[in-house]
């Protein structure tokens, strides 16, 4: 009962916009035959995303973006952003700036770590907000229908590690390129600011985190995030889809080409974005 779509929808109905709830009832969804889609999406709890992640977005953070024509209003497309901020905010943004900034409305399906859809009660909204398992299977199944996905190549690493090497990418993992080159699907780089100084951390724990199911826990110096301003950048796709064949996928050197173009990518808006900006709070 605590994730009924009626519920969902008795809360959008009281608190959220006209125009939000129509973003949400126009998205592209496939019904699985059981009210939600093979991933347990569900319209109404997109719209309740919304209206759950809206404070954070206009008046918390005060998200500034820029570049959303570079988003393609259909087909498969993965979204590859740098991670940052010791808790997944930058995520959760990304995924509302996207909702408010296509049109037709888009929801970008996140691909998560292993551990991120068994955590207790957040896992299941997570994924009836359009969050997935990060298993090759599932990529492929959305890739094929046509979604859009949001990939973080740094991973964990990228989130975690220490505030003096701040916007200094970790390595890329190689997955979203191989994806992108078998499924025939362009890259868009994301460039996200803001994030590396919400929240420092005092140090991280491996043995913290295996009592959460974590990989490792950061431990921060504030309890709450600093209400740091977030700037979002939409680079020019790169088209995977026209300069690869699906067989370069098996090909190691071709995979490592295109992630080695995605970092320079994603690493060219995050030094522009940090020209711009006039202050982490500005």
């Amino acid at each position: 009962m605590p994730f009924s779509p009626a519920i969902a929808d008795m809360l959008t109905g009281l608190f959220l916009s006209d125009e939000a709830k129509s973003r949400a009832s126009n998205i592209h969804f496939r019904d699985a035959g059981h009210g939600y889609d093979t991933f347990g999406m569900h319209p109404s709890f997109v719209a309740l995303g919304e209206l759950v992640v809206r404070g954070l977005y206009d008046r918390y953070f005060r998200v500034q973006s820029q570049g959303h024509h570079n988003i393609p209003g259909t087909g498969s497309v993965i979204l590859a952003a740098n991670h940052s901020g010791n808790i997944p905010i930058d995520g959760v943004l990304i995924w509302l700036d996207v909702l408010r900034n296509t049109d037709p409305s888009r929801v970008v399906r996140p691909i998560a770590d292993h551990f991120v859809p068994s955590l207790p009660y957040l896992g299941t909204l997570f994924a009836r907000g359009g969050m997935v398992g990060g298993s090759r299977g599932n990529a492929r199944s959305l890739l094929e229908a046509g979604e859009i996905l949001m990939i973080f190549p740094e991973g964990v690493p990228g989130i975690v590690k220490p505030f003096r090497k701040r916007y200094q990418l970790q390595e890329f993992r190689h997955g979203h390129a191989e994806l992108a080159i078998r499924h025939s699907a362009p890259i868009v780089p994301v460039g996200v600011v803001g994030g590396e100084e919400q929240m420092p951390a005092l140090f991280t724990s491996k043995r913290l985190g295996a009592l959460f199911g974590l990989p490792v826990l950061p431990v921060p110096l504030f309890p709450v995030p600093l209400p740091v301003r977030y700037h979002l950048r939409y680079g020019t796709p790169i088209p995977v889809h026209e300069e690869y064949s699906p067989s370069d996928a098996d090909d190691p050197a071709a995979v490592a080409e295109v992630a080695s173009r995605v970092k320079a990518g994603v690493d060219a808006l995050l030094k522009a974005g940090l020209q711009a900006r006039k202050g982490v709070f500005a």
